[in-house]
């Protein structure tokens, strides 16, 4: 199977940077997009950033300027950089992927998310 892993999840002061990871493992053969989404408190799950393969990266409207997604596809990880974060930033970040495997197909996995909290 495949698995995600994230981290650098953690209590930041608005303001403040912070760094995710996301690292998959198992039974790849090709990882095709690969991203990130959050659900804060009582909302629903939202796409904050996605990066193809080729490395076009895309942003929601409330994150562009201020994070940045990059792919190592050697390493079969992504980073979510975070930059002045904002108490409306606070939520569970989650990874997701679409991964090619020749025992399973094509099938979209999610890591077990990690907990930003963007508060004074």
């Amino acid at each position: 199977q495949v698995q995600l892993v994230e981290s650098g999840g953690d209590l930041v002061q608005p303001g403040g940077s912070l760094r995710l990871s996301c690292a998959a493992s198992g039974s790849i053969f090709r990882i095709n997009a690969m991203g990130w989404h959050r659900q804060a408190p009582g909302k629903q799950r939202e796409l904050v950033a996605f990066i193809t393969e080729g490395g076009s990266a895309n942003y929601a409207d409330s994150v562009k300027g201020r994070f940045t997604i990059s792919r190592d596809n050697a390493k079969n990880t992504i980073y979510l950089q975070m930059n002045s974060l904002k108490p409306e930033d606070t939520a569970v970040y989650y990874c997701n992927a679409y991964i090619f495997s020749t025992r399973w197909g094509t099938r979209e996995y999610w890591g077990q998310g990690t907990q930003i909290t963007v508060s004074a």
